[in-house]
């Protein structure tokens, strides 16, 4: 059975608003934990999700 309950960033209405100041603290924690810089330009919404992903998984907590 598929679930349904989340969305794909790029399918929210505010993914392309500027990311949260939670998103942008969180992302600096993942990004020390990944031992990996995060990128110089402003992140949407969206963008900032799909990094958290990515930088969580390459720090290991999603195994």
């Amino acid at each position: 059975m598929a679930d349904n309950t989340q969305k794909d960033p790029k399918d929210w209405v505010s993914g392309g608003d500027p990311m949260t100041g939670a998103q942008e603290s969180y992302l600096k924690t993942l990004a020390e934990q990944a031992h990996e810089n995060l990128p110089k330009e402003d992140l949407t919404k969206a963008e900032a999700s799909e990094l958290i992903d990515q930088l969580r998984q390459n720090a290991g907590l999603d195994e």
